[in-house]
């Protein structure tokens, strides 16, 4: 069973940076497309999460929603099982959980989201 463990999250000033770290476990991240989703209190939809940003299993490919692109980054050490989401510029409205995600179906997971999902960490930003 994956299993997925977030940290990193923290409260940071408006144009600030911080770095979201994902230790799997119970699988090898290698064999995994690894994404990060959030979820703000301002969702009009409290149960969707939304998609931030995936990296393929095979680490040739990068998926940004519009709203980060050019601020965020996605990575993964494979030796280390460690999958990173690095966040620069952050924005008031960046504030939410951040969950850390995996599956093997690519298109699933960016979609709609895959198997297997963190816990979440809080990123509060500040004006």
């Amino acid at each position: 069973q994956v299993q997925l463990v977030e940290s990193g999250g923290g409260l940071v000033q408006a144009g600030g940076s911080l770095r979201l770290s994902c230790a799997i476990s119970g699988g090898t991240s290698s064999n995994y497309t690894m994404g990060w989703f959030r979820q703000s209190p301002g969702n009009k939809r409290p149960h969707k999460r939304e998609f931030v940003a995936a990296l393929s299993w095979s680490g040739s490919q990068t998926y940004y929603t519009d709203s980060v692109k050019g601020r965020f980054t996605i990575s993964k050490d494979n030796a280390k099982n460690t999958a990173f989401l690095r966040m620069s510029n952050l924005k008031p409205e960046d504030t939410a959980v951040y969950y850390c995600n995996a599956d093997r179906n690519t298109l699933l997971l960016v979609r709609e989201g895959g198997n297997y999902w963190g816990q979440g960490t809080q990123v509060t930003v500040s004006s």
